[in-house]
């Protein structure tokens, strides 16, 4: 699977690891309803860390479409509130 994080790269990642990454966006998804900005702040980072260690970069070289793009870590609360609603960035 291939995701995108905004203004960082492209990250090849095990299937396997969607899962996880599911529930994280899921709580996202609620602390932006609640407009609860450091928890959503912790989480995001949480998200992307997570995209990052456990997936390989791949080189700026190679273009590839992205299964999921993933918004950059200084997103606000406003623009993630057109992001994270409904299932989030990853439908259940």
């Amino acid at each position: 699977m291939i995701v995108r994080i905004m203004e960082e790269g492209q990250f090849r990642i095990p299937s396997s690891l969607l899962d996880e990454l599911n529930v994280i966006d899921n709580r996202i998804v609620d602390y932006v309803a609640k407009e609860n900005e450091s928890d959503f702040k912790k989480e995001l980072g949480k998200l992307i860390a997570m995209i990052k260690e456990n997936g390989k970069p791949l080189d700026d070289a190679e273009i590839m479409e992205s299964d999921l793009i993933v918004p950059p870590v200084d997103l606000t609360l406003k623009e993630a509130a057109d992001i994270f609603s409904g299932d989030g960035l990853i439908e259940d």
